[in-house]
Formats: structure tokens, sequence, C-alpha cells
């Protein structure tokens, strides 16, 4: 299994946080990292969205289908992003949401612990599960920054 999390575009400020769009430098990030995404993305994979408008902004930038998840709102637990993904037992799917949920997610796959990570505006992170002999592992496939695009 893939699980690539995608954190939002840069956002506009405001009091209505799940109306903030993105700033004109949020449109330019999330079409780099779209870009790089069709690119080198797995060909098959659901794409799920939290409700919040900044992150349907930034899938936008994909121009493929997706699904909004109420689950995956702005204050998402480790437990529903990993839940509604399906992680560690179904196919490739990508998670575009928020931070600090985002980082934490990371940590908790990598590490097996909670706690916090950074994940730069509409930065990607690809994480992937492979068997080796008796033993599961969970790799990082890349981290995409989207300043390097």
């Amino acid at each position: 299994m893939n699980i690539l999390l995608w954190r939002h575009a840069e956002a506009e400020d405001g009091c209505d946080d799940m109306a903030r769009k993105l700033t004109s430098r949020g449109h330019r990030q999330a079409e780099e990292s779209a870009r790089w995404l069709n690119r080198h993305a797995p060909e098959t994979m659901r794409v799920l969205v939290s409700p919040a408008k900044r992150t349907i902004q930034t899938a936008d930038a994909l121009k493929c289908k997706y699904e909004i998840v109420p689950e995956l709102a702005p204050g998402a637990s480790v437990a529903a992003v990993l839940e509604a993904a399906g992680w560690p037992d179904s196919g490739n799917v990508l998670i575009v949401g928020h931070q600090p949920t985002l980082g934490m997610v990371i940590r908790q796959v990598l590490v097996g612990e909670s706690g916090p990570w950074t994940v730069r505006k509409s930065g990607v992170w690809w994480l992937a599960r492979r068997e080796r002999g008796d033993d599961t592992q969970t790799i990082v496939r890349a981290v995409v920054d989207p300043d390097f695009l």
C-alpha cells in the first residue's frame, strides 16, 4: 500500500477556518505539487480530501476525481485519517489535509509514536508498506517541497 499525504497550499487568514481560500501563491504551490503528483504518483489511487475550502482548491489542481471526507476536517485525529485511508490494508490513497494532523500521521506510521512532525504547505509525503521476508516495513518513497519544484 502507498499512502500519500498532501498538506493544503498557502491559504488566506480568516475567522471561518473552513472557508479560507488559497492565496495566489497557494494556487501556484498546488499546481506545482499536482504536476509532480500527476507525473510520479501511482496511476490508480483514491483521493480523499478534507471538506475545508483550501484543501478542495488544492485537490482541484490535480484535475481528477476525489472524495470529500468530513472526517479529514481540521483537527482530525490520526486514527480518523488512517481509518479513512484504510492503512495499512488498502491500495493506493492520497490524503489532502491539514497540519498538525498530517505530521502526526507521518510520525505514527514511521516511528510508531504520537507527536508533532512538520509538513510544509503544499508538501507531499509518500509512504509505502512492503514485505521483506517475515518483516513488514514502512518506507519513505518521497518527500516533496513545493519550493524545489
